[in-house]
């Protein structure tokens, strides 16, 4: 199975096509699809403890990597259909945070920006 970005896209992409989607994924519809997708990740974790959340057994992680993919696959849509390169976005915004976030004052820290 291939293991890239472009693959996965234009998989997506045909399987959508097949099914004649299209018509249904308007950026309004995807971004309210992926939220439904991260809510049911956010669900699977809802009453675990700290220490329960960081080691998942195998049923679980199977659970959270559907939810995962579900949400990343909406994300990749939404990104298509309002023609954004999310690899050229992702990186902007890391240096946005990389700014934002100076080493110096947020190592260690969890406090928002605005209280550095």
């Amino acid at each position: 199975m291939p293991n890239d970005l472009a693959a996965l896209k234009k998989l997506i992409l045909r399987f959508v096509r097949e099914r004649d989607w299209e018509q249904f994924h308007t950026p309004k519809n995807l971004a309210m699809a992926m939220s439904v997708e991260a809510s049911e990740v956010v669900e699977l974790f809802q009453w675990l403890t700290p220490a329960q959340s960081a080691k998942l057994g195998p049923e679980l992680k199977e659970q959270v990597a559907d939810e995962l993919a579900d949400t990343f696959v909406y994300l990749l849509r939404l990104a298509h259909v309002c023609d954004i390169d999310l690899v050229e976005a992702a990186f902007r915004k890391m240096k946005k945070n990389a700014a934002k976030y100076p080493v110096e004052k947020a190592r260690g820290r969890m406090a928002k920006y605005h209280a550095l």
